[in-house]
């Protein structure tokens, strides 16, 4: 059974450790310019800042196994518009992927987002294994974002 553990904003420095490793291991960022932004206050401060307010508030979570954090997650459910949860990142540690892990952290996550408000699921995708993973969870290609990312939705 995977279950989440909430993250306080004054313990997130092991999250963005291993936030960074995730973007670069992954081939997320590739350039010392993504380093920089995904390192750095301005990113990381406003998500911070979001993580206090009381409404619309941004969630870091670690997916949990037998006690032991097998992945993580960071996401938005959009409670003052039309019950959108917005999923920043997500990520399976490479030592748990396999064997349907992924799928299963997402249902975990989709029960506690949905127990929270959330009505519908979005997020940027364009790695193709990516894509495949989050289309073999029932999510749809659905347009592209003001950056010109593609965006995929489960409703």
């Amino acid at each position: 059974m995977i279950e989440l553990e909430e993250i306080p904003v004054e313990r997130m420095a092991e999250f963005w450790e291993l936030h960074m490793r995730y973007l670069v291991d992954d081939g997320i960022i590739f350039d010392e310019d993504d380093r920089a932004y995904f390192s750095g206050r301005e990113y990381r401060g406003i998500l911070e800042e979001h993580m206090r307010r009381d409404t619309d508030r941004h969630h870091m979570v670690y997916f949990r196994r037998d006690g032991e954090r097998i992945g993580a997650a960071s996401y938005c459910i959009y409670q003052s518009e039309d019950g959108k949860c917005f999923i920043l990142d997500f990520w399976v540690f490479p030592e748990f992927r396999g064997n349907g892990t992924g799928h299963r952290c997402f249902e975990a996550l989709q029960a506690y987002a949905e127990a929270d408000g959330a009505k519908y699921y979005e997020l940027n995708s364009e790695k193709e294994d990516s894509v495949r993973f989050w289309k073999s969870l029932g999510f749809a290609e659905h347009g592209r974002d003001e950056y010109d990312m593609p965006l995929l939705v489960k409703r």
